[in-house]
């Protein structure tokens, strides 16, 4: 746990030292669980937002792209069943008076008891070798069933009380677990209560006659209220989807963990609107095509696993998530829903307008169902900037901090370095930025040593660095380092807007989803 922890501090200082991150209004002393992205952050994440919606938009023939609005009438989270069931269990410790999440309290001991399953089964994995079953020793052996049985026991119960709104049933079940207080090892708990998780707001000119609203906690209901709009003026057929990324706002109990639960976070999200009766079959297919995705950043398959809801919500009838292993374990970092019919005949109960399909094929109208995907982007990031960031060890012995970011998302794609300050070299290394600079952010560093130089880069995730030297002079070629291997190549100038688009060129990447 100690190393673990270590590694997430690390993530979250390199994030500040190399401008990926700055905790927001901190000459201010900062405001909790609210975070800016800086120079290289920024586009970092535009290059993570831009990778979903070319795989999700551009890729798809029949999903389009959406921008809501932020504020919406009141009325819209009525129908949607935030304002009466957007809760999370709140519990206090009396002795550290810090406050939790119950639930949270709760999946992370569940957790704990599938680590020492894994270890037992990654103990006899070492010891059986080839020769290892690991499904006829997972069902077999009484210490993994031991642990798989009571991890799904605890689970069960606690989406059982949850679906019951029984609170008592939840702190019963965290003292019976004698689940204590993570900072201090206090057990002295108060009662569970519900926390409604939205931002108010309001809107008018004055107090006497503002309209009380709220910030939206997610994305998706301007997707829903819109779904005529777009259907009609795209002449859209179902099944079809409608894709969004941009602001949610949740007043979180606790928001922890750096920019994995923040209180202003950014969405990536789609609803695919479908027959009635196929939604398990989109359902199917989203789960599968959205791990894919992920996979083809190369971040390792080990990292992902689905974990299938026991407790849905309201407007489900089927849930998964796909959970990723941060450096603090395994989290949420994708749902997918299938949403049944209940946002789009909220709507229509609520509004008195009608929000049917009329299905030519079928030759009937009706409600469609909906199918969504929806993926934090500051979760994304999170994901793939501290599985990339890597202290290596060299041949000589010495260490280098290395950001292997994939190179399609990478914030820089090349640093242009001329040897010396002199001789033309800074002038040959500006023309050569004029011309990349059309299709990749590049950036040029003349400051120190050139191999301190590389080690900068390195941290900053940068693929490529163009080394300018005399010989450039003579005969227009130069030094190319890779990242990742360190390896050096000389190549001419006319070659390296064909040498990194290789690389970073979107369509290689997802072409690995085929």
């Amino acid at each position: 746990m100690a190393k673990q922890e270590d590694i997430f501090k690390n993530v979250i200082s390199h994030a500040k030292e190399y401008g990926f991150i700055f905790p927001s209004s901190e000459i201010y002393d900062g405001l909790s669980a609210v975070y800016d992205y800086a120079q290289n952050g920024v586009e970092l994440k535009k290059n993570i937002r831009d990778y979903w919606w070319k795989s999700m938009v551009q890729m798809h023939e029949n999903i389009v792209g959406l921008d809501s609005s932020i504020l919406m009438h009141p009325t819209t989270w009525k129908a949607s069943g935030h304002v009466d069931a957007f809760n999370d269990p709140l519990i206090d410790n009396k002795d550290s008076k810090k406050r939790y999440r119950a639930d949270v309290l709760i999946e992370d001991y569940a957790e704990k008891l599938n680590i020492k399953a894994l270890k037992e089964i990654e103990k006899a994995r070492v010891r059986f070798g080839d020769a290892f079953d690991e499904a006829e020793f997972v069902a077999t052996n009484t210490r993994v069933i031991a642990y798989k049985d009571k991890e799904r026991a605890i689970l069960e119960r606690l989406a059982t009380s949850l679906e019951k709104e029984d609170l008592e049933d939840v702190k019963a079940l965290i003292e019976e677990l004698e689940i204590a207080c993570p900072e201090t090892g206090s057990r002295n708990w108060t009662e569970v209560r519900q926390f409604n998780l939205m931002f108010g707001t309001k809107l008018g000119a004055s107090a006497d006659t503002a309209m009380d609203l709220y910030l939206r906690p997610e994305t998706a209901q301007g997707i829903f209220v819109n779904f005529l709009n777009v259907q009609k003026t795209g002449r859209m057929k179902i099944p079809f989807g409608i894709a969004q990324t941009g602001k949610a706002f949740r007043n979180e109990i606790v928001a922890r963990q750096f920019i994995f639960r923040m209180r202003e976070f950014e969405q990536m999200e789609m609803q695919f609107f479908v027959r009635p009766g196929e939604e398990m079959k989109h359902y199917e297919f989203w789960k599968e095509t959205r791990l894919k995705w992920h996979l083809s950043l190369g971040l390792g398959k080990e990292n992902y696993r689905f974990h299938d809801h026991e407790k849905l919500a309201h407007y489900a009838n089927a849930a998964a998530d796909i959970e990723f292993n941060f450096p603090f374990g395994f989290k949420e970092l994708e749902g997918i829903h299938s949403r049944t019919d209940f946002d789009l005949k909220a709507h229509e109960k609520f509004s008195g307008k009608k929000l049917q399909y009329f299905d030519t094929e079928l030759n009937k109208n009706y409600v469609p169902y909906v199918v969504e995907t929806s993926v934090g982007l500051d979760r994304m990031f999170l994901a793939v900037f501290a599985t990339s960031l890597k202290e290596e060890t060299l041949e000589d012995g010495s260490t280098r901090t290395v950001l292997r970011l994939p190179s399609v998302l990478a914030p820089t794609k090349a640093a242009v370095l001329p040897l010396v300050k002199k001789d033309g070299l800074p002038e040959i290394a500006h023309k050569i930025i004029e011309d990349l600079k059309w299709d990749f952010s590049v950036a040029y560093d003349e400051k120190d040593a050139v191999g301190r130089r590389y080690r900068r880069q390195d941290a900053l995730g940068t693929p490529f660095c163009i080394t300018v030297d005399h010989q450039t002079i003579e005969d227009q070629t130069v030094t190319i380092r890779h990242r990742d291997t360190m390896k050096q190549d000389r190549v001419k100038i006319t070659d390296l807007n064909a040498l990194i688009q290789n690389e970073v060129a979107v369509k290689n990447w997802l072409l690995k989803m085929e």
